[in-house]
């Protein structure tokens, strides 16, 4: 053999493995380990109706309600300044019917936000009327509203 291949320090040993750090919590010394003091949880029965699986309960559909509400506030916001007032009666119209169709879902159960579909619903009405008083006073001013 060449010098290369041989060990100066006698025969080949195997490398030593790092000692192991000691595990999480308290060692057990010998101990049982401990019981629970509660009894076990009875098994879960699957809701009625399910062909033998679990379904989730039904969430609300609050969409269209909060479409109504969001389209009101927008809405109105728009009718106020003068130069928006196009996109105001647009979304009054929208807020309106999204206000509704969230009601009627309130109705037959299927939303829970009643008060933000009614919100929408009238915010939709005072961006409508919005444009119409806003037209009422600039021709009262120019003098074409009347006498």
């Amino acid at each position: 053999m060449s010098d290369y291949q041989q060990n100066p320090y006698g025969s080949p040993q195997q490398p030593q493995q790092p000692p192991q750090p000691p595990g999480y919590g308290y060692p057990n010394q010998g101990y049982p380990a401990p019981q629970s003091a509660y009894p076990a949880a009875p098994p879960v029965q699957p809701y009625p109706g399910s062909p033998g699986g679990y379904a989730a309960p039904m969430q609300p559909n609050n969409g269209l309600g909060t479409a109504g509400l969001v389209c009101g506030i927008v809405g109105a916001v728009c009718s106020l300044l003068v130069f928006l007032w196009f996109f105001g009666i647009i979304l009054g119209i929208l807020s309106i019917i999204f206000g509704a169709v969230g009601r009627s879902r309130v109705t037959k159960g299927e939303a829970t936000n009643r008060s933000a579909a009614t919100t929408g619903v009238v915010l939709g009405v005072v961006a409508l009327v919005l444009p119409v008083l806003w037209f009422a006073f600039f021709a009262s001013l120019i003098g074409i509203g009347g006498l």
